[in-house]
Formats: structure tokens, sequence, C-alpha cells
């Protein structure tokens, strides 16, 4: 089962659906014959909703991460990013996922960020 995301005009995911895998072909109500591979599929779910639809995949295999309600579809890079955590996060290029400046704490603790400090703060 493939799973696709439909897109707003500004390219926010506005919904994520169970669709059919790539790799089938089904006849249409007309006649013709639908799929066969990932564009063919997003075409279909696309003009069915009137929306523009892009395939997205929970193992991150092909666009970076699994599109979310929310997420923003980066034409460019090819990806789906999460919505940024917090105004001080920075766009990791590689992965489209939003970092701190500091670095997670490693000593096993329980931590929450602090935006008004810029650090991470310990969580009793």
């Amino acid at each position: 089962m493939a799973h696709y995301a439909f897109l707003d005009s500004n390219n926010v995911v506005t919904e994520v659906i169970a669709g059919v895998d790539e790799n089938i072909i089904q006849t249409d109500t007309d006649g013709t014959q639908v799929g066969g591979n990932t564009e063919a599929w997003e075409t279909f779910y696309g003009n069915l909703r009137g929306q523009v639809c892009k395939r997205t995949s929970y193992n991150a295999s092909i666009r970076k991460n699994y599109a979310s309600i929310g997420y923003t579809y980066d034409e460019a890079k090819d990806a789906f990013i999460p919505v940024k955590p917090y105004e001080s996060w920075i766009l990791d290029e590689a992965t489209c996922r939003w970092q701190a400046p500091t670095p997670y704490p490693n000593d096993g603790g329980n931590y929450k960020w602090s935006e008004d400090d810029l650090t991470w703060k310990e969580v009793e």
C-alpha cells in the first residue's frame, strides 16, 4: 500500500491517504488503464481532488520525510519538511528536518527546548 499527500496552493499538506501501490495498473471506469508508476498515480489522485498529489513513504525512502498535515513540500529538494518547531531551529539540508542550534544532551537525561535562552532544560 502506498501513501499520497495532497497539497494546497502553497504546497502545504492538507491530507494524506493510503492508495494504490505505484506498480499496480487498474482499469478506470471509462475503460482506460491507470497507474503503473508513481507519477501516474500522483496524477490520477491529483485529478480526482483537483490538488497536486505527491507520494510519501513511511520509511522515508522518497521525499526525506513521511508527509503529515501541515508539512510543506519543497519541490527543489523533492522533500516534505515538517513545521518549524522553534524560530531558532535550523533546517538540516541533508535530512530536511529541523535541528536545535545546540545539540540535545546525550547524558541520558530528559530535556525540553527553551526558546527563551536557546538551551536544553532538564525535565524532572
